[in-house]
């Protein structure tokens, strides 16, 4: 789970929504949404914004930030 970008996936089952709903929302694939929940990808930034507010939550509850391992990247 260390690669974790993303917590849409467990946001999404906090908010008891589907990758299917999601999907529709936004007019793209299920399969596509379904890489962005394995963190396999990542959505855009304006995507990302687009399901923060389906899921009415904050930016910052879909992103996960670890100060540590930027910096050890750089």
């Amino acid at each position: 789970m260390d690669n974790d970008i993303n917590r849409i996936k467990v946001v999404l089952a906090e908010k008891k929504r589907t990758n299917k709903w999601l999907a529709e929302q936004l007019g793209c694939a299920p399969t596509t949404v379904s890489k962005w929940c394995t963190n396999a990808c990542q959505p855009p930034m304006e995507t990302f914004m687009k399901i923060a507010a389906l899921l009415d939550v904050e930016l910052a509850e879909l992103v996960r930030f670890e100060r540590k391992k930027i910096i050890e990247a750089i």
